[in-house]
């Protein structure tokens, strides 16, 4: 059995996704896909439907936002009333802080280093 526990030939396990609040980073339980505008995270009490939380936000795109048809917002941490609005799902070995990558950085300089071997 190879390391992560999945064996050669065989399919990995897909890994779970969850919603994450953008402020304190606590996992979120949602029951249903829609997202109030009301909302708000149980624990540091941030607003739940707001760029920072969506999957199509991208700061490197215009109105920072991957949608063409969005409005720009001025507070991305605040509550607004996008209609594009999808929320943002990560895994555990992508989320910073849970047992995942540290950073971008960091998994670009690992892969780098796995590629060419550790600088000496």
């Amino acid at each position: 059995m190879r390391p992560g526990g999945v064996r050669r030939g065989s399919h990995p396990a897909t890994v779970p996704r969850m919603r994450v609040c953008h402020h304190c980073g606590r996992e979120l339980q949602l029951f249903s896909p829609k997202v109030e505008r009301t909302a708000g995270c149980p624990y540091c009490h941030s607003d739940l439907k707001c760029c920072l939380n969506c999957r199509l936000h991208d700061p490197g795109a215009n109105n920072q936002c991957r949608e063409p048809q969005s409005e720009w917002q001025t507070d991305k941490d605040k509550a607004n009333f996008c209609e594009f609005f999808e929320f943002r799902e990560v895994s555990l070995l992508t989320q910073p802080g849970l047992g995942g990558a540290q950073s971008d950085g960091k998994r670009a300089r690992a892969a780098f280093d796995a590629l060419f071997g550790k600088k000496k």
